[in-house]
């Protein structure tokens, strides 16, 4: 498995670092160093994507972050509850599901999904 063309053009032309790697049957895409905004208690982090074989025709679900962000006046992230172990380390898992119809075969990918990752951190630091 590899990471799509239009994937890796988007990653590489937005500067955001990152590695591929497969486990449990699945293309994992690690963000490295990934901004984290003002409000929540970390500048940057590891946020990993966990692609089906069936990407970019169904949507990733869900997202994982190293470390375990939480809002810097306290409270917690909503489904941001579980810790998973995945590539022999713990990461948060933030349980984000689209709607079946927010996800458009053949148009969206990684820059939509990334656009909706921004918009969820931006809520949680609010």
């Amino acid at each position: 498995m590899i990471l799509a063309t239009p994937d890796r053009l988007f990653l590489e032309h937005a500067g955001i670092n990152y590695r591929v790697f497969e486990e449990g049957g699945m293309l994992n895409v690690e963000l490295l160093n990934f901004p984290i905004p003002h409000g929540l208690n970390a500048r940057t982090a590891s946020i990993l994507f966990r692609l089906s074989p069936s990407y970019p025709d169904t949507p990733p679900d869900m997202w994982w972050i190293i470390p375990h962000l939480t809002p810097v006046n306290g409270g917690a992230i909503p489904a941001t509850e579980v810790v998973e172990t995945i590539d022999g380390r713990s990461w948060q898992r933030w349980s984000r599901h689209l709607d079946p119809a927010a996800w458009r075969s053949g148009v969206d990918g990684l820059e939509s999904y990334v656009r909706l990752l921004r918009n969820e951190l931006d809520t949680a630091a609010a």
